[in-house]
């Protein structure tokens, strides 16, 4: 698989469009970006969280958490959270600036490296479209799901868009719930408050 976090940069043209390229120039560079408070107008942070309606005892996996974006935020409302990715730097960057019950992991490429039936709620963002061999990932998942627990994903639609990667790169939303289907997981719930991603719920059946 290649780097969850890493092989997207956003950067800034001229006219502010936000755009991405292939490889960014350094993790620092791109955990600029990642904290860009720009970011929140179309990222929604705040729904996106609240629409998980987070449990006090829940404990959260955010698979490609990178800077802790999503991640910082799900402890305010989770029990526990890991912040797993496979760029050590992203991770030091969540780790300095995460609460007590954030726990960041250094996953492998083709493994999220979580212990075994001890997660409520997997949460990827703008991640899968990275994963080489998904099919066997979501069996990792699967085994480190509780019984009950559930997959979310949010990511680009596969049309041209403002923000995000090229076209041929993204998973269209179709593409993900088949996948899905295949290693189990059912569709329970659709949310439409993002304007240039999707927002699929997933229980294992």
């Amino acid at each position: 698989m290649k780097c969850y976090t890493c092989l997207l940069l956003l950067t800034f043209g001229a006219l502010g469009q936000v755009v991405h390229q292939h490889h960014p120039p350094s993790s620092e560079e791109y955990a600029r970006v990642l904290e860009d408070p720009s970011r929140d107008e179309w990222q929604k942070p705040h729904e996106v969280v609240m629409a998980l309606e987070l449990k006090p005892s829940e404990i959260v996996a955010d698979i490609g958490a990178g800077t802790g974006y999503f991640a910082r935020r799900f402890a305010q409302h989770a029990g526990k959270v890991y912040a797993v990715d496979i760029d050590e730097k992203l991770l030091a960057i969540a780790h300095a600036k995460a609460p007590a019950n954030l726990e960041t992991v250094l996953a492998a490429p083709d493994d999220p490296h979580l212990p075994q039936h001890s997660i409520d709620t997997v949460f990827f963002c703008d991640v899968l479209h990275h994963i080489e061999n998904r099919p066997a990932y979501y069996a990792k998942l699967a085994q480190a799901l509780k019984p009950g627990g559930r997959i979310v994903v949010v990511d680009f639609f596969k049309k041209e868009l403002p923000v995000g990667p090229p076209v041929s790169m993204k998973l269209s939303d179709d593409d993900v719930i088949t996948e899905l289907q295949k290693a189990g997981f059912a569709l329970s719930k659709r949310l439409n408050v993002l304007p240039y991603q999707y927002f699929l719920f997933f229980e294992n059946r």
